[in-house]
């Protein structure tokens, strides 16, 4: 598989993913208090949004890899 074929099915899969899940979401922890061998810590999860349209331009760029990658090597 050449590498240009290689790059554009991994953006055609990263595309769906984010047109799928429109975004991903991490768990960040801040310290509130120390106090000697007293600690305290607060989670709280925060949303990243990824726009339809980057999935969309990842999709068709991936497919533009693909079928020139695969035109390259007839």
């Amino acid at each position: 598989m050449k590498n240009t074929v290689l790059a554009g099915v991994v953006l055609i899969v990263l595309g769906v993913f984010a047109l799928a899940y429109q975004g991903f979401t991490y768990t960040k922890e801040k310290k509130v208090l120390d106090l000697g061998p007293i600690e305290a810590t607060k989670k709280s999860e925060e949303h990243v949004p990824i726009p339809p349209i980057v999935g969309g331009l990842a999709l068709v760029g991936g497919a533009v890899l693909v079928v020139s990658g695969a035109r390259k090597n007839s």
